[in-house]
């Protein structure tokens, strides 16, 4: 049953790569919904996180990290991200409070200006630069603006600092109205989407840095077999996946030598996975060769959504 709130809100987190967006959200929602690796861009969809209080209920849209590029791919991200902007309540425009703005910064700026509601600029990793730097990047960006943000707030999601001073702003600035989802969700993703997303994030921090951004995962089977006897006990939830690289050469670079790295990739998702159902958890991943497939617009849009 939906509880009525006095507080309903869809807030979308809009910032460059590697501003912390998804650790931002992960850490306001007290759960793991988007995953999170040192590479850029990892976040690839529009990530739904719910933040459930006494004051209503926040829906978060965690977006790719915005980046200028001519690539189909990237393009398709920024669309993504343009498309959460006019879908929204609020505007979260996080920025990094360790990294001066560039021109993508300025670009965003000009984007998020076009918006007709409120924007709340959140300052994080002030844990990663002393007071003056992070001011100063604050000071910048509001100059750039040029219009007065709603608010501004400084955090360091990673440790928490300052989370419940940004919920009470959100609060606020929230419009009344009823929750979007039962107050016992804290996301809307479905279980494919969150195990593909599991593996992605295993390969992505196992693999080397070239390349992340050339695979993708692909749930080819979801089943739950039942034991001999009808028990729970022996349930399991059986998952046929396979991580797709660009070319025969990336194979190696995920299966490892003597298969080390896939089969870390496999047992370490299959822990993640276990963590989510109340399965034992049976994965059979596999590395496959999907040539120029982000050239595939049919496969991106599928991807990017």
């Amino acid at each position: 049953m939906i509880k009525v709130m006095s507080k309903s809100a869809m807030v979308a987190i809009v910032g460059r790569p590697s501003a912390g967006k998804s650790t931002l959200m992960n850490a306001l929602c007290g759960e793991k919904i988007s995953i999170v690796t040192p590479v850029p861009q990892t976040t690839r969809n529009r990530v739904r996180g719910i933040l459930n209080d006494e004051s209503g209920q926040i829906v978060f849209l965690d977006t790719p990290g915005f980046h200028h590029s001519e690539k189909k791919f990237n393009q398709q991200l920024m669309t993504l991200v343009s498309e959460s902007l006019e879908d929204c309540d609020l505007v979260l425009y996080l920025i990094d409070a360790s990294r001066r703005p560039g021109a993508e910064e300025r670009e965003l700026i000009s984007i998020i200006a076009k918006v007709s509601v409120p924007v709340l600029l959140v300052v994080n990793k002030i844990d990663a630069a002393d007071a003056a730097a992070a001011a100063a990047v604050e000071e910048q960006v509001v100059q750039a603006a040029g219009e007065p943000f709603a608010a501004i707030r400084r955090v360091s999601a990673t440790r928490s600092d300052g989370l419940e001073e940004l919920k009470t702003e959100l609060f606020r600035l929230a419009p009344d109205g009823e929750a979007m989802y039962p107050e016992d969700y804290y996301t809307d993703q479905d279980p494919e989407f969150r195990i593909a997303e599991i593996i992605r994030e295993r390969a992505m921090l196992r693999a080397r840095e070239e390349l992340p951004h050339a695979m993708y995962v692909e749930i080819h089977d979801l089943e739950i077999r039942d034991s001999a006897d009808g028990g729970n006990d022996g349930t399991q939830l059986w998952v046929r996946a396979s991580v797709n690289v660009e070319n025969k050469s990336q194979v190696g670079l995920v299966v490892g030598k003597g298969g080390v790295g896939i089969k870390a990739i496999r047992t370490e998702s299959q822990k993640e996975i276990g963590r989510l159902f109340p399965y034992r958890v049976h994965l059979d991943l596999r590395v496959k060769v999907s040539p120029k497939w982000r050239r595939n617009d049919g496969l991106i849009r599928r991807i990017v959504n």
